[in-house]
């Protein structure tokens, strides 16, 4: 089975970097993978040498203009490369992926996607929000099926883009390798240190909002507590300059993307997310895979499940500052379990999740 996944670019990201683990994972299994790669740079250029990557020479700097690049690289690629099934690995790939089935028409291999954010945007205003649904509903009439990464997704799928459930398939988002896994679940948990650590993880982006973040850490007036931010990218000058004025520059840290997150992790007493929109975020995998009990934004209805309810920490209204700032109060005092967090996180590992990936690319390819 011939396989492509369109890549931006090895920039970090975590649909990107799952995409790239599931990949490699696939081609040791046999599979004959292709990654069409937009631009060949980014920090996680390397580190995964061994798959096959097919990309064109940029004639100018593509970045700003990345999915129209795309567009025409794996247009490309699919009109000379005999392809069985096109897998676009997250939502920022659904421009792509329309594009591919009406430019290419009956040519166009069958094409899954993974949605990787929530779909409701309840984040957004009525007009936008109106325009985004209807761009889902036309995802649903073009594209051949559609994987959520929680059983919540299924009802969101379903309804927003008016599909039928056999073109639904639930998979686990696969954010953790098995080594990953293992080393997560090693890490010392020890009682809540005296001074407060948290840490957040992900790009600097409006999505992530980071500014709410520092609000709510800012409103904590603690001292001794310490807020550490692993990421990179366009919202660090606003970020830095905020901290300023709030009077916890000396508090945040801010290191960018760093390849090994774990001794972050093994120091940090909780993990905070503040995003306004995501699906299910490798990054709560991760903190759970880690034992750490968590904050969150009621950001996708996949939530309340990840976090058992509240079990494994307070969910909070997206854009609440109080709230987010007094569920970071009440978090540590909580009772929590770092067992049961790992119990949780062990079914999103690569192994669990590959070989459903691969019974359904047999399936998309038989039908075609």
């Amino acid at each position: 089975m011939k396989l492509a996944v369109p890549i931006h670019s090895f920039e970090p990201g975590g649909v990107e970097r799952v995409a790239l683990n599931l990949c490699a994972a696939w081609q040791a299994d046999g599979m004959d993978i292709t990654v069409v790669l937009g631009r060949d740079e980014g920090a996680m250029k390397g580190t995964s040498p061994l798959l096959n990557y097919h990309t064109m020479p940029e004639p100018v700097p593509t970045a700003a203009f990345e999915t129209l690049w795309m567009i025409r690289v794996l247009r490309r690629y699919l009109a000379r490369t005999p392809t069985d099934v096109v897998w676009a690995s997250g939502n920022t790939y659904a421009i792509v992926a329309v594009a591919m089935k009406l430019l290419l028409g009956r040519r166009c291999p069958p094409v899954a996607i993974k949605l990787s954010n929530d779909l409701y945007r309840k984040d957004m205003i009525a007009p936008y929000r109106a325009a985004y649904h209807w761009w889902l509903r036309l995802q649903g009439r073009r594209l051949d099926h559609f994987v959520g990464m929680a059983q919540p997704m299924r009802a969101e799928i379903a309804e927003l883009m008016r599909v039928p459930d056999e073109k639904i398939t639930i998979i686990e988002d696969p954010s953790l390798a098995e080594d990953q896994f293992a080393a997560l679940s090693a890490l010392p948990r020890t009682p809540a240190p005296r001074a407060p650590h948290y840490i957040a993880v992900g790009r600097l982006a409006g999505q992530k909002n980071f500014p709410l973040l520092l609000r709510a850490f800012a409103r904590l007036d603690d001292p001794a507590a310490r807020l550490t931010i692993l990421g990179e990218g366009a919202e660090r000058p606003r970020l830095e300059r905020l901290a300023r004025e709030l009077g916890i520059a000396d508090r945040l840290s801010l290191p960018g993307h760093v390849a090994d997150p774990l001794p972050y992790l093994a120091e940090a007493s909780a993990f905070v997310l503040s995003s306004d929109y995501e699906g299910v975020p490798a990054v709560v995998i991760e903190a759970l895979a880690a034992g750490l009990p968590l904050v969150a934004t009621r950001c996708s209805v996949s939530m309340p499940g990840l976090l058992r309810d509240g079990a494994f920490g307070p969910l909070v209204d997206v854009g609440d500052e109080a709230g987010f700032a007094s569920a970071m109060r009440d978090v540590l005092a909580m009772p929590f379990d770092p067992a049961a967090a790992r119990a949780a996180a062990a079914p999103f590992r690569i192994s669990q999740a590959a070989g459903r990936y691969r019974e359904l690319f047999a399936k998309l390819a038989i039908r075609e």
